[in-house]
């Protein structure tokens, strides 16, 4: 039965996000048991949140009673110290993800042009629908952003263009050089909404919060997680670096308490243990040559990622998803992302990283089910 009400006519073409699937719910559709299952589909960090992190939150929740600072007060301080920026140039989101909300409320009307590149992060499509406007995706390059064509389908329609280095799904990232090339190339009045979620594991990002401090690039927008290197993706941590003004724009549309208070201390105290992303870093490093290895020996093409992530080809990829996760492993398969022959691995501990690649192999191993004609 229809409703008997209209909704908003935009959500007609709006998909719905389906993420890496959780552990719990494979264990209940296979019947495994959900500690003898390994998920390596979602990014996350295999070590989890760092031992100063875990301490703040349990303090914190002694006070869970309470509702939690409404502007993250000492998180934007020690964000802002560590950034070389004031709390005016932050923005909290319940997530990265909400701070992308928060471009669609301020820049997207209907109508409005939104630059992406194809294989982008499937969130870009669904926030331009949100808000009406239309999504321009530009063919890509070698799996990666083409960034002299995305310059060149700006046109005076255009409110947005967003680019995430490295990218999500195919970890592919730009040079230095020709980022800052296409970052200044830019008209002033598009902005640059710059997805960083994993610029953490590139060896020599290009720093571009400066261009932000210095007032020079009041069109860049860089975009920011804890739920990758800090480990804290289950608290749904992340913040916008960009202009005063356009920062007071977006906190006419955030929720108030949109980041709570375990996620505030959680936050707060992984800030400082530099030890624990350094050897975040040092294990995504030694995965992703282990992956590398292990492909060639197999022969399947990959993609050379710069993130926590990486993909590889392995014909039929719902299939060898599908077997995968009768073994126990859960990866992504990217049919969803017109990559159906691609599955993404998450890179995890030494023990999952083996174990995940023993799974790839059986599954490639297994013949494909016969198809019974009609």
């Amino acid at each position: 039965m229809p409703l008997p009400y209209s909704t908003n006519p935009n959500l007609q073409s709006v998909p719905v996000y389906q993420p890496g699937r959780p552990i719990e719910e494979v264990a209940r559709e296979l019947g495994l048991p959900a500690d003898g299952i390994i998920k390596l589909a979602s990014n996350e960090n295999p070590l989890g949140p760092s031992r100063l992190a875990l301490a703040a939150m349990r303090k914190a929740l002694a006070q869970a009673n309470l509702y939690p600072d409404g502007n993250a007060f000492y998180l934007k301080q020690q964000l802002a110290a560590k950034l070389g920026v004031t709390p005016a140039h932050l923005i909290l989101g319940n997530g990265s993800n909400e701070i992308i909300e928060f471009v669609g409320h301020a820049l997207i009307a209907p109508g409005a042009e939104v630059v992406v590149s194809q294989y982008c992060f499937a969130v870009y499509p669904i926030v331009t629908a949100l808000f009406g406007g239309k999504l321009v995706t530009v063919p890509a390059k070698n799996y990666g952003h083409d960034l002299d064509a995305m310059l060149a389908a700006i046109t005076p329609n255009t409110r947005v263009v967003i680019i995430a280095n490295p990218n999500n799904p195919t970890g592919t990232s730009a040079s230095r050089e020709d980022l800052t090339r296409f970052v200044n190339a830019v008209p002033d009045n598009v902005l640059v909404a710059l997805d960083e979620a994993y610029v953490e594991f590139l060896d020599e990002p290009l720093d571009l919060v400066p261009e932000i401090q210095s007032g020079r690039k009041a069109n860049l927008l860089l975009m920011r997680t804890f739920s990758k290197i800090y480990g804290l993706a289950g608290l749904r941590v992340g913040y916008g670096i960009a202009h005063p003004e356009l920062i007071a724009e977006f906190e006419k549309v955030r929720q108030p308490f949109n980041i709570n208070a375990l996620a505030q201390a959680g936050a707060l105290a992984a800030l400082d243990d530099t030890a624990h992303t350094e050897k975040t870093r040092r294990g995504n490093a030694r995965g992703l040559r282990l992956y590398g290895r292990a492909f060639r020996k197999l022969g399947l093409e990959f993609i050379p990622s710069s993130a926590n992530f990486i993909l590889v080809r392995v014909g039929d990829g719902q299939r060898v998803f599908n077997e995968m996760q009768k073994l126990g492993v859960i990866v992504r398969p990217m049919g969803g992302y017109q990559l159906p022959e691609w599955i993404r691995i998450s890179v995890g501990t030494p023990k999952e990283n083996q174990r995940c690649l023993d799974a790839l192999k059986a599954a490639l191993a297994k013949p494909e089910a016969a198809v019974l004609p009609s």
